[in-house]
C-alpha cells in the first residue's frame, strides 16, 4: 500500500480549513500551537524526507554508476548513503501514515447557524447533584 505523498497530505489539510497552506501557514504564526500548527509541522516533516530520499537516490546512483570505480574509500560513502535513504524513508513512512491517520479522524463541521433565541423556560434545566447520606471529609 503507497503512502500518501505530501502532496496528497497538504490537500488533505486545505480541504480540512478551507484555505491554502500558505494562507494556514500565515494564519498559524500568530496562534498559540494546536492542531493545525501540528499538521503543518508534519506536512514540512513528510515534504523534507521526500527531498531527502529523492537527493539519496540521485548521489546514491552516482556512487554505484556500472562504469565507475568502487575502491574501499567509496564503499564508507556508499554505506553512508544507503543508510541516510534508509532513515528518509522510515520518516516519510512514519509521518505519512501518521499525519493521513490524523486527517481521516478530523472533519470540518458544518458552520453553526443564527443563534435563536428562547425563552429560559425553552431551555433544559441543568441536572441536580444529589446529596450524598455519607459525611463529607
Amino acid at each position: 500500500m503507497p503512502h500518501p505523498t505530501s502532496a496528497e497530505i497538504g490537500a488533505g489539510i486545505e480541504e480540512l480549513y478551507g484555505a491554502s497552506l500558505t494562507d494556514l501557514e500565515a494564519h498559524a504564526q500568530g496562534q498559540p500551537p494546536g492542531m493545525l500548527a501540528a499538521l503543518l509541522g508534519s506536512h514540512h516533516t513528510l515534504a523534507f524526507a521526500e527531498q531527502s530520499i529523492t537527493i539519496h537516490r540521485q548521489r546514491l546512483a552516482q556512487l554505484l554508476h556500472p562504469e565507475r570505480q568502487i575502491g574501499t574509500h567509496e564503499v564508507s560513502h556508499i554505506l553512508d548513503r544507503a543508510r541516510r535513504l534508509a532513515e528518509a524513508v522510515a520518516v516519510r513512512d512514519t509521518q505519512a501514515t501518521t499525519t493521513q491517520a490524523v486527517l481521516q479522524s478530523l472533519g470540518r463541521t458544518p458552520t453553526p447557524g443564527p443563534p435563536t433565541t428562547g425563552s429560559p423556560a425553552d431551555m433544559p434545566a441543568l441536572p441536580v447533584p444529589a446529596a450524598s447520606a455519607a459525611p463529607s471529609r
